[in-house]
């Protein structure tokens, strides 16, 4: 029998942005374990039968898909809803400014999520941010206006979970270095030679994590990891050269951070998304989660391995955006997505997605201090750069 979960109880209010994806399920999934939290908002790309699902589970006041002909068809499925269904740009900002969510879960992939994101604060909600490229891109939009708005930016990636995890309790300042960890990805220890042939399939192979196609691809690429080294950067306020990655296979420590005094703190757990979207969600309580636990008797062995950048170049190159500034974040992100969308596609070799990357990075003009309309336009020349070569 289903449970009301919009009716009395109620601990949290939350409005979430990709709820039909990966991270977006699992949000939901956790909303209805704890059965305390009020699900006030939803948005989707276009996968309207998933979110027509959600909408009779948990009843929220009001959803968006991205293409209005969706969002038309979605109306006559759920008329006995009475729930508005709104579409594009306008539905993105309408389910992150929803008036009771204390929290927007932004799940969405892309730069799609800067304004929704900026919105939210505005609107004084706190933001649990899974959505990486709004800060890769606009974190230094983001970070100064959460802070003048008294909104906390709460991570939901692993990594920067158990970054934050790591960070409660110490004085911030005392922070010597971030170390944060990788899993490798389905190719490590292979060499450039050997990554030639391999194929869409075998990158959606990862060993560990069960995620979204994007993240997957990149996670294969070490983009991923390129991508959070520059979130930290902002979620955490250090320098890139405080930002040290560890190849670390097992994915039993999520990451870690060391102290000027030598104390390494680290947050280790099975490979569960489900903790880190419960904690951002009711930080600072820690509440009962069922799954797997960690066994440390069953833990054979944990290693440790520098990254292989000669071989995964987006790595490094990452880490040259970062350095850069200004609009070649958004350079790289652009570039990757456009990349990773045509490996998915069977248009370009595995390899290339680093090659379209580091030529949009010579190629695409750059600014110093990009505003959201000058980093939206950095996207658009990426595409058109990327569109007009490959």
């Amino acid at each position: 029998m289903r449970r009301d979960l919009n009716k009395g109880g109620i601990r949290k209010r939350i409005a979430v942005l990709g709820s039909t994806g990966s991270i977006g399920t699992q949000t939901l999934s956790v909303a209805e374990e704890q059965g305390d939290i009020a699900v006030t908002a939803l948005s989707c790309g276009g996968n309207i039968a998933k979110l027509e699902e959600q909408m009779r589970r948990f009843r929220p006041k009001l959803v968006s898909v991205w293409e209005e002909r969706d969002a038309a068809e979605l109306r006559i499925k759920t008329a006995d809803l009475s729930v508005p269904v709104y579409s594009g740009m306008e539905g993105l900002t309408a389910v992150a400014t929803e008036a009771s969510s204390d929290i927007v879960v932004t799940a969405i992939v892309g730069m799609l999520g800067i304004r929704p994101t900026i919105a939210a604060i505005e609107a004084g909600a706190d933001i649990a941010v899974a959505n990486k490229e709004t800060l890769v891109t606009a974190g230094h939009i983001i970070m100064p206006l959460a802070r003048e708005r008294g909104v906390s930016i709460l991570p939901v990636d692993s990594e920067h979970s158990a970054i934050f995890q790591s960070l409660q309790g110490n004085e911030h300042n005392a922070v010597r270095k971030i170390l944060l960890t990788a899993s490798g990805g389905p190719f490590r220890g292979r060499k450039r030679e050997e990554l030639r042939e391999v194929t869409a399939k075998e990158a959606l192979k990862h060993p560990n994590w069960t995620m979204g196609k994007k993240i997957t691809i990149d996670s294969s690429t070490l983009a991923n990891k390129g991508l959070e080294v520059m979130e930290a950067r902002w979620l955490f306020d250090v320098s890139p050269e405080q930002i040290e990655v560890v190849v670390h296979p097992q994915s039993v420590i999520h990451s870690a951070v060391e102290y000027e005094d030598g104390a390494v703190m680290a947050q280790l757990g099975t490979p569960d998304m489900r903790l880190p979207i419960q904690y951002a969600l009711y930080y600072p309580k820690r509440l009962p989660l069922s799954g797997k636990r960690l066994d440390l008797f069953e833990t054979v062995s944990l290693t440790f391995e520098r990254p292989d950048t000669d071989t995964f170049g987006a790595l490094a190159l990452a880490r040259t955006a970062l350095l850069r500034g200004g609009n070649m974040p958004a350079v790289y992100n652009a570039a990757n997505e456009q990349a990773v969308a045509l490996f998915l596609k069977g248009k370009i070799a595995f390899l290339q997605i680093e090659e379209i990357i580091r030529e949009a990075m010579e190629h695409c003009s750059f600014c110093e201090h990009p505003d959201v309309e000058e980093i939206l336009a950095t996207e658009q020349e990426v595409c058109e750069f990327t569109g007009g070569r490959w």
